[in-house]
């Protein structure tokens, strides 16, 4: 069975093909991503439009691409999958149009695909893949999460953020640093500059003894922080923006580690899984990777280049899913999105 996957739920175009032949772990055969960046970075963000006529241009191009990388043809597919939320409608609508085109055309079912399920899912396609069940840390862009997973569709939420996610803060926190779009990966390098403990700036809900997240009073914090600097003679340094980035990092990595490890012993589980775009962050894995061998737990990651949004992650959980069920397929080239879909109802 060979599933392809798109996915369009933002600011990446992503198309993937995988094998699940059999009852193993499915197999990545090609993949190809365009992302967005240097279309938005003039805006400061993502402009919804923009963002939903790039997809148009993209998607079968990258199609045509992932069928060549694979050796294959359109013939070949057996189920053609699709994120269908949550996610901007308008850039959701033509992945799911494509998909029930394709579907249509070639006479194959489709699938609708919960966007951060394939997140959850991406590390089955890394070279140390997990096993069930274990607890997942969700950090991607507007989410942040942590869950309870026993199987594929089976997943029971255990805390998440009452305001913002742990990426917004990320990006905020970077847009009042000055540093541009997207601001996550540019605060992160300029922290590496600086000292984590340059400043104090608050962990919001650490002890708070519940693996619930809350973002939004250390983002203030920043621009409280920012602004007194700006105001000293000759502003803010380049010394004190690296300080300042160092510390904001620092408080949000220590609370997403803390609130794992809480949600571990809760559960009683010994297995990590860390998902989404935050997830790629070089000190947030240090910091789970040395708080997991401390308690002796499995932690596990998606490989770097499919941790931001991608077409494998939604290939591979159509297919984990259809391994377990067939039932779930469409036909007749009808489409539903989803722009607000809470992963634990599916």
């Amino acid at each position: 069975m060979r599933v392809l996957g798109i996915e369009s739920s933002c600011d990446e175009t992503g198309v993937a093909l995988v094998d699940a032949s059999g009852d193993g772990v499915p197999r990545l055969l090609s993949h190809a991503l365009h992302s967005q960046i240097s279309m938005h970075q003039a805006y400061g963000g993502v402009v919804p439009e923009l963002a939903s006529r790039d997809h148009i241009r993209r998607v079968l191009p990258l199609t045509r691409e992932v069928l060549a990388g694979a050796g294959l043809s359109l013939q070949d597919i057996d189920v053609v999958a699709y994120t269908q939320g949550p996610g901007l409608a308008g850039a959701l609508l033509v992945g799911a149009g494509v998909a029930a085109s394709l579907g249509a055309a070639l006479d194959r079912p489709v699938l609708g695909v919960h966007h951060l399920e394939g997140h959850l899912l991406s590390p089955f396609l890394s070279a140390d893949p997990p096993e069930f069940p274990f607890v997942a840390l969700l950090v991607s862009g507007g989410h942040t999460q942590l869950m309870r997973v026993d199987d594929v569709g089976s997943y029971e939420l255990l805390g998440e953020t009452i305001d913002d996610a742990a990426g917004e803060a990320f990006d905020k926190s970077a847009k009042l640093l000055g540093l541009p779009y997207p601001g996550g990966p540019h605060l992160s390098r300029l922290a590496e500059q600086g000292q984590p403990d340059a400043f104090a700036l608050p962990r919001p809900l650490l002890h708070s003894g519940k693996p619930d997240f809350s973002f939004a009073g250390l983002k203030t914090a920043v621009l409280t922080q920012v602004r007194k600097l700006e105001q000293q003679p000759g502003g803010i340094t380049e010394a004190q923006r690296a300080d300042l980035a160092a510390s904001t990092q620092a408080a949000i990595v220590e609370v997403l580690v803390k609130k794992s490890m809480l949600a571990l012993k809760e559960t009683g589980l010994k297995r990590l899984v860390v998902a989404g775009g935050v997830g790629a962050n070089r000190h947030l894995r240090e910091q789970l990777n040395a708080a997991c061998e401390r308690r002796k737990v499995r932690v596990h990651y998606p490989e770097l280049h499919l941790c931001t949004d991608n077409g494998a992650m939604i290939a591979l959980a159509a297919a984990l899913r259809l391994q377990r069920d067939m039932g779930a397929l469409t036909r007749g080239g009808g489409f539903e999105v989803r722009p607000r879909w809470d992963l634990a109802s599916i």
